[in-house]
């Protein structure tokens, strides 16, 4: 079994300027809801299959700090989702996966969520005030100073 985390931006964001920024070497590939898709495999390099969809109105909702329940409704998004093994995520995957969120958040001004499996908010952006969450899980991977709070 996998760990995946996904990085949402809201807007109408051309896939290839993000790609440009998270997965240089991604590619478009079919996808069984007709959106767009543009992957790549870089498990041997950084530890993580990237995969950049977009779409409208989209629902998300995660347990935040303290098991509080966080929502949000971006009326267009895109998604950069990371999945990577169980077994090297500590060494390769996550650090790997958190300087890319770093360097889509330093290049783009969207507002802007990271979420562990789904269930679990670890950071967001609104109105360019960025926000960390589940400091025990940044803290757990080494990772405070990676990105500028």
């Amino acid at each position: 079994m996998g760990i995946g985390y996904r990085l949402t931006l809201a807007g109408d964001i051309p896939l290839e300027r993000l790609a440009a920024i998270a997965a240089p070497s991604a590619a478009e590939t079919p996808s069984p809801t007709g959106n767009r898709l543009l992957s790549s495999d870089l498990y041997k390099e950084r530890g993580y299959l990237v995969s950049i969809t977009s779409g409208r109105n989209g629902y998300y909702d995660a347990e935040d700090d303290g098991d509080t329940y966080w929502e949000w409704e971006p009326q267009e998004y895109v998604n950069i989702s990371f999945d990577m093994d169980k077994g090297d995520r500590v060494g390769k995957g996550v650090p790997n996966m958190v300087a890319t969120v770093a360097r889509v958040l330093t290049g783009r001004t969207e507002d802007a969520a990271l979420v562990l499996d789904g269930n679990w908010l670890l950071l967001t952006r609104v109105d360019g005030k960025l926000r960390k969450h589940r400091s025990q899980w940044w803290t757990h991977y080494g990772m405070d100073d990676l990105i500028a709070w």
